[in-house]
């Protein structure tokens, strides 16, 4: 099986990761102040993930050689 690290699922994995390392580093190092100012930062960025997902799940991409758009019949 090839794995494949361009889908939606790598691209969360990654994401999470980087957010687990860039909490760790502000939780070790910084202020209460500043671990607020990143976690408010990590909310909005975990709100916009959630409602991308839903939107994907409702709205899939289309598949490869699938055109983007329709046109309407006589209509070019």
């Amino acid at each position: 099986m090839k794995l494949r690290l361009t889908t939606y699922t790598a691209y969360s994995l990654g994401c999470a990761v980087a957010w687990a390392v860039l909490l760790a580093v502000v939780a070790a190092g910084k202020g209460k102040r500043d671990m607020r100012n990143v976690l408010l930062v990590f909310y909005g960025w975990v709100m916009a993930w959630v409602s991308n997902t839903i939107a994907r799940a409702v709205y899939p991409p289309p598949r490869a050689g699938q055109a983007r758009t329709q046109h309407l019949e006589g209509q070019e």
